[in-house]
């Protein structure tokens, strides 16, 4: 059952003092029955749209549109960073060439 069912098997009107609803007349249960059927309508539709999202999702092999799973990180062979960390490379252009964040490489050091 609705609210409104509810208020009004209870016998209790709605008097929206700003709208044009007021449940004591035939028009005002009339826009208050309107406004409701918009409102589940509308509600549908995300509904619908929303459950066509997580499908097309499911097709493509994930759950919200990202891939499943933590993203696959390049590993770092920390030997040859530390090799071209000595020639004098940049920490930024060792982890560029191993495609990685520099903090990986930061770590895979910290590890080895």
């Amino acid at each position: 059952m609705t609210l409104s069912g509810d208020l009004e098997a209870l016998g209790v009107d709605l008097i929206v003092l700003d709208q044009a609803i007021d449940t004591t007349t035939p028009s005002g249960r009339l826009l208050f029955h309107m406004l409701a059927a918009i409102a589940e309508f509308e509600r549908d539709l995300i509904r619908d749209r929303v459950m066509a999202g997580l499908e097309r999702a499911r097709r493509r092999g994930t759950k919200s549109g990202r891939p499943i799973g933590r993203p696959r990180v390049n590993s770092v062979d920390a030997d040859e960073a530390r090799r071209l960390l000595s020639e004098g490379h940049s920490l930024r252009a060792v982890a560029r060439k191993f495609g990685v964040h520099p903090q990986y490489v930061r770590r895979a050091l910290a590890s080895a």
